[in-house]
């Protein structure tokens, strides 16, 4: 068996299997062992060897009967915000230490073995508690190092998902956005990852944060990746989640696929327009990362995009909307945390309101104890419309922005991030440092809209640089493939940290 299969992306594993290369058995031995191996990372917080195994000779039988999908018998891993009913899941929280869900979430049961696309499972990954996070430190567990510099974070709030993609300890992962939790990780260690439009991905089994926020998506080495797992993930639930699209899954690999590398002087993306916000290219922005995304996009005007200059003007007013309606939205889903049905409940108590109060004060950190507090404050009595109604309005005017930027324009870019991964601790226990972190990310969540982080170059200390494409509503598709033919130009994808 070939040793370097964890060099391989999704699409070419999965031609592997289809030709009958590898089986799905050897492919997840193969990357249980590196998971083993490369366990201080923190990536991952569950594994069952005999489930995936199991779940690695079903997508085998499915492959001896002729079956021929695109991912069966691919290996991924979960963010342990989903639910899974073959693994524990505990939102990397104390609150859920233990749990065991009856049930998957639907995009897991979407991409699973079991009547799904047929990947096999090879664990659940580490993840800032319940998503509230930046540098995936807020993990009850412990901390997750980024595999291109062990002292510096992944990023947040799917750190975990991103270091195992990054360190190839997992062919793709699944993440979760709720203000950049896909796109700031998948920037700061070198992959892809896209946040669809909010209503693409189910939410069912996702444990909330923020419910009209939360969005899943795939996270992988390349965007014809990302558009394999998200054709998968994609589609309505109208049973069991109302605020899926009521449009139909679409297949966002096909054409990508069928595009090869272009020759010297092919210009694949003529007539596209790119717009660049005056405010994403400020001083707020390292000169590093700046150097990093300019460079990248003369990569595509020479594949024939033109850029145009746009304003997104309400930018900075997304970090205090943002840090008004999600925690507000978090004290009401976490109300549900309470030490009476299931989650962590105190040892000793003296009377039921003591049993909440000690259960809820240890099983909740110290971010989601803040952001429960924020939230529930904002909601109180005289102050629901000073800062909760005031916040929903100025949201809609950061939507109406957006509009106004896509009448001038196909897709728009920036940073993801405006630092490269910073020392783990180094912002210490300051959140506002933290929260600054997600100012490019923030608006287009709130918004609603597609957003993706594609690797785009290196700044201080070598680390990856992400370039973030923002399309309009359910443009996926155009996003991707301007994706895909910006990495068939430049190799800033294939690069892996050294020593891994």
């Amino acid at each position: 068996m070939s040793t370097d299969l964890h060099d391989l992306s999704v699409a070419q594993l999965a031609a592997k299997l289809a030709a009958r290369e590898v089986s799905s058995l050897e492919l997840t031995q193969h990357f249980l062992a590196r998971v083993d191996n490369h366990a201080g990372l923190g990536a991952f917080l569950a594994t069952d060897r005999e489930v995936s195994l199991a779940q690695a000779r079903a997508a085998d039988a499915r492959l001896a009967t002729g079956e021929r999908t695109p991912l069966l018998g691919v290996p991924l891993a979960h963010k342990d915000i989903f639910v899974t009913r073959d693994f524990p899941t505990t939102a990397g929280s104390k609150m859920l230490e233990n749990y065991r869900s009856p049930f998957d979430a639907t995009v897991v049961a979407r991409l699973g073995v079991h009547g799904g696309a047929g990947m096999v499972t090879l664990g659940k990954l580490n993840c800032d508690e319940f998503a509230m996070g930046s540098g995936n430190d807020n993990s009850a567990y412990q901390p997750v190092q980024n595999p291109w510099d062990i002292t510096r974070v992944p990023g947040g709030s799917s750190g975990g998902s991103a270091a195992a993609v990054a360190a190839r300890l997992v062919p793709a992962a699944t993440g979760t956005d709720t203000g950049g939790s896909i796109r700031q990780p998948a920037a700061l260690t070198g992959i892809t990852g896209i946040k669809p439009t909010y209503g693409r991905c189910s939410r069912y089994g996702m444990v909330a944060f923020a419910s009209s926020l939360d969005q899943a998506g795939p996270m992988a080495r390349s965007a014809l990746d990302c558009a394999l797992l998200l054709s998968s993930m994609a589609g309505p639930d109208p049973d069991r989640d109302s605020t899926s699209l009521d449009l139909p899954a679409l297949d966002y690999a096909t054409d990508l696929i069928a595009t090869g590398a272009q020759g010297t002087g092919v210009t694949p993306l003529k007539g596209l327009k790119i717009g660049l916000p005056t405010q994403f290219f400020g001083a707020g922005c390292s000169a590093d990362v700046l150097k990093a995304v300019r460079g990248a996009l003369a990569e595509f005007e020479k594949l024939g995009a033109t850029l145009v200059d746009v304003s997104l003007p309400l930018t900075e007013l997304s970090i205090p909307v943002y840090y008004v309606i999600a925690p507000a939205e978090a004290s009401s889903n976490l109300s549900r945390f309470d030490g009476v049905r299931y989650g962590h409940r105190a040892a000793t108590y003296s009377d039921l309101t003591d049993m909440y109060k000690k259960s809820r004060s240890e099983g909740f950190g110290d971010e989601v104890t803040r952001r429960i507090m924020i939230g529930t404050y904002v909601l109180s009595h005289g102050y629901y419309d000073a800062y909760y109604l005031k916040a929903q309005k100025i949201r809609r005017l950061i939507a109406e922005d957006f509009q106004k930027a896509f009448a001038q324009c196909d897709i728009i870019a920036g940073p993801v991030s405006p630092t490269v991964a910073w020392k783990i601790g180094e912002k210490g226990d300051d959140p506002v440092a933290n929260y600054l972190a997600d100012i490019y990310t923030l608006s287009s969540s709130l918004a609603g809209l597609p957003g993706m982080s594609v690797p785009a170059g290196s700044g201080e200390g070598g680390m990856p640089v992400g370039l973030q494409l923002i399309g309009n509503y359910f443009k996926e598709a155009q996003l991707l493939g301007a994706a895909h033919q910006f990495q068939l130009a430049t190799d800033w994808h294939l690069r892996q940290p050294t020593g891994i």
